[in-house]
């Protein structure tokens, strides 16, 4: 957008950006109240941080996860995300046995903002109580819950 004014026979030019940021929120996937989405195949759930999350929390650079092995109740926390300037927690959104940490994280963090469904995924929980799916949020809810 662009403003022009005149003032005293000198032209003023005031330029500005509006950025609006689109979220991607794919249908297929269950969300959590703390900005965690889940994709469920048999009894494995994949978890990773959504879009919003991501781009809340700014350049990702350090994803830890200290939890691999073991079996924790859902809500407990599983690792951190840290961000150039904050630390999150990131909480189990069903209990189960954490059995993979996507190791390019290590290397890579900064997946997790270019492609937090994708390449950026952070753990995969073997499912103890499939029945905890059914209280996570769908699509519509979590836009509801973050104002999309």
């Amino acid at each position: 957008m662009h403003l022009e004014f005149e003032n005293a026979g000198e032209s003023v030019t005031f330029v500005f950006q509006i950025k609006i940021a689109i979220m991607n929120i794919p249908a297929e996937l269950k969300y959590t109240k703390d900005h965690e989405w889940i994709s469920i195949d048999g009894d494995i759930a994949t978890v990773g941080i959504t879009d919003f999350a991501q781009s809340e929390l700014g350049d990702i650079v350090y994803v830890e996860v200290e939890t691999l092995d073991e079996t924790l109740d859902q809500e407990e926390v599983f690792g951190t995300v840290e961000a150039v300037k904050t630390v999150s927690d990131l909480f189990q959104p069903l209990s189960g046995e954490i059995v993979e940490f996507n190791e390019g994280l290590e290397d890579e963090p900064e997946k997790v903002n270019t492609d937090p469904y994708g390449e950026g995924w952070m753990i995969k929980i073997k499912m103890s109580d499939p029945t905890q799916v059914e209280g996570l949020l769908s699509d519509a809810d979590y836009k509801e819950l973050i104002g999309a």
